[in-house]
């Protein structure tokens, strides 16, 4: 691949910011401009490039130049960025994805269209990831495993061998899941929650939080 392979981030959030910023410097795509519908347009420009209206985009970075990719986060289950995906391949754009070069992936690894993987990500032997899935920092995945599309799986998160996790799934970080479990569609496993078994579609699991002591640190001797 050269450098010549352009690429539209379609998306204005930290994630299309922090999406530019590795594409740029650890990719072989070029970043040439971010874009999103005319009605959600706040600035002219964002880290230096133009920011242009989604209905016009064929007019100035057309689709059998430029490919896209969707830098939308996990809002309504991963539903509002899975819709702006099937918009832009009804316009003729194909799908950029990203695997950061400190991950650890195998060869037989099968990955999806519009997919990211971050840093630190270590994904073991006959994995399958499917279309649009987020990984962020850290996390690992078990062998034999598969992701359904439309995921986003938070930062540090394990899965272990042989789990398989529908699609429109959020996990949160520090999520374990136990070797064998599946997990339905739509579900939503929170921050450090520790799956064992199998779950219904719809899900959700929740760990309580750490609460506050009665004590002061100024009460506590170090």
């Amino acid at each position: 691949m050269s450098k010549s392979r352009r690429c539209v981030i379609f998306g204005t959030s930290d994630f299309a910011r922090v999406a530019e910023a590795y594409l740029r410097q650890d990719s072989e795509y070029e970043v040439v401009a971010f874009t999103v519908d005319r009605s959600y347009i706040e600035s002219e420009r964002i880290a230096g490039l133009p920011v242009v209206a989604f209905e016009t985009l064929e007019d100035t970075h057309p689709p059998d130049d430029f490919s896209v990719f969707v830098a939308i986060g996990f809002s309504r289950l991963n539903r509002t960025r899975a819709e702006v995906v099937e918009r832009c391949k009804e316009r003729g754009y194909g799908l950029a994805t990203y695997v950061c070069s400190r991950a650890t992936c195998w060869d037989d690894l099968t990955l999806g269209e519009n997919c990211f993987v971050f840093e630190g990500n270590v994904i073991q032997p006959n994995v399958r990831i499917g279309d649009n899935v987020i990984l962020w920092s850290g996390n690992h995945i078990g062998h034999d495993s598969t992701i359904g599309d439309h995921c986003f799986i938070a930062s540090h998160v394990v899965i272990s061998g042989n789990v398989t996790i529908g699609p429109y799934c959020f996990v949160g970080v520090n999520a374990t899941f136990r070797d064998g479990v599946t997990v339905a569609r739509d579900c939503i496993i929170g921050a450090g929650a520790l799956i064992m078994r199998d779950t219904e579609p719809g899900d959700v699991f929740s760990v309580k939080g750490t609460e506050r002591s009665e004590k002061r640190s100024s009460d506590i001797e170090l």
